[in-house]
C-alpha cells in the first residue's frame, strides 16, 4: 500500500497491562498494576475499519501511510517506538541497556537498541532516581561490585520532581526510584540488564544479567533532569530529540494548536491532564487523561481542541 491509502481518523489503542512487584495502584485503581503499555507492536486498534488488528498488522499493511515515509527509510515497515505508563510504588531494579549494535550482538539481528526517556507526571516528595557513576569512580572497582553484588554503592542518586524529564543513552547504569508515575519512551525494544534488584529473589523471574551488563555499561554515561517549560495556553514545548523519537509537551487551555505530519512521521498523543478533541478533514474523536491514539502521517492537518485545560504529550520521528 503507498502513501494514497490514507487511514481515516486517528487510531484508538487498547493498552496492556503488566503486573510486577514494585508496581502501584494508579494506573488501575484497585488493581496493583506497573505498567501500561500504550503505544507498542502489539497494542489492538479499538475503533474504525481497523478494530482489532495490531499496530504491527497494521505498520506492515500500511507502511508509509500510518508510520510515514521518513520512519520507513529508516526502520521499514516495523513500528519503531515503545511508550508505557510507570507505576513505581517500590525502587525498580538497577539496570542497563544496549545501543543498537550491541543489541545484535548480545540477542541477535533483528533486535533494537533502547535509547529511552522519562517525563515525570507525579512525583512524591524527596523521590529520587539513580543515574550514572558518582564521580570520581574506579572502573576495577565498579566493575568487580557488579559480580559481587555491591554496585549499589556506586550509582549516583538524583533527586526528581513533577514535570522534569530525563533522557537516558544506551550504557547508562539507571533505576527508577518510589513514588513516581513516569511516561517512559524508547525505542521498539524491551531489552533490560538487570546489574541488581534489590536483592529479590531470582526466582520470582528477575535473574540478573551479569555478563551482559558488564558488556554494555558505560560509566562515562549520566543524566540531568530536564526542568519543566512553561505552561503556556497553545504551546508546543520540545522536551527532548534524538534519532528514534522527539518528544514534545502540549498545553491546550483555550485555544486549539493544529499539525501536519506532512507524510513524514506519525503522531502519537497521550493526555496527561483533562479532555481533548482531535479534529481532521471528516472526523473527530475525544480522548481523556491517560488515553493515547496515533494520528497517521497521512492524516494531513489536524487540530487539538481543549474540553477543558488539558495537556498531552505527543511523540514522533522528526529528525
Amino acid at each position: 500500500m503507498s502513501l494514497s491509502d490514507s487511514i481515516q481518523g486517528a487510531l484508538e489503542l487498547e493498552p496492556q497491562y503488566r503486573e510486577y512487584i514494585w508496581g502501584g495502584n494508579h494506573l488501575r485503581p484497585g488493581q496493583k498494576t506497573a505498567e501500561a503499555w500504550i503505544v507498542f507492536e502489539g497494542n489492538q486498534i479499538a475503533n474504525g475499519a481497523l478494530a482489532g488488528r495490531t499496530l504491527a498488522e497494521t505498520a506492515a499493511g500500511y507502511g508509509p501511510a500510518l508510520l510515514g515515509e521518513r520512519v520507513v527509510a529508516r526502520t521499514g515497515n516495523r513500528f519503531p517506538l515503545l511508550v508505557k505508563l510507570l507505576d513505581c510504588a517500590e525502587w525498580l531494579s538497577l539496570q542497563v541497556h544496549p545501543n543498537d549494535e550491541q543489541a545484535a550482538r548480545l540477542e541477535g539481528l533483528g533486535h533494537f537498541g533502547k535509547t529511552e526517556a522519562w517525563y515525570i507526571m507525579a512525583a512524591d516528595p524527596g523521590s529520587e532516581i539513580l543515574c550514572g557513576f558518582k564521580p570520581g569512580t574506579d572502573q576495577l572497582n565498579w566493575q568487580q561490585s557488579v559480580r559481587d553484588g555491591t554496585l549499589l554503592g556506586y550509582a549516583q542518586p538524583i533527586a526528581v520532581h513533577s514535570d522534569e524529564t530525563v533522557f537516558i543513552h544506551p550504557g547508562t547504569l539507571h533505576a527508577l526510584g518510589s513514588g513516581l508515575l513516569v511516561y517512559e519512551i524508547q525505542q521498539t525494544s524491551d531489552i533490560t540488564y538487570r546489574v541488581f534488584d534489590w536483592n529479590r529473589p531470582a526466582s520470582a523471574g528477575r535473574k540478573l544479567h551479569i555478563e551482559q551488563s558488564l558488556a554494555v555499561l558505560n560509566p562515562s554515561e549520566a543524566c540531568n533532569p530536564i526542568p519543566p517549560p512553561p505552561f503556556m495556553d497553545g504551546s508546543q514545548s520540545r522536551l527532548v530529540a534524538c534519532p528514534y523519537f522527539s518528544l514534545d509537551l502540549l498545553t491546550v487551555e483555550t485555544s486549539p494548536i493544529s499539525f501536519d505530519p506532512a507524510g513524514q512521521t506519525f503522531h502519537t498523543l497521550t493526555v496527561i491532564e483533562g479532555q481533548v478533541e482531535v479534529q481532521g478533514d471528516g472526523w473527530q474523536q475525544s480522548f481523556k487523561r491517560y488515553e493515547t491514539a496515533i494520528v497517521p502521517a497521512s492524516s494531513g492537518i489536524y487540530q487539538i481542541r481543549p474540553r477543558s485545560r488539558a495537556r498531552l504529550l505527543k511523540a514522533s520521528v522528526e529528525e
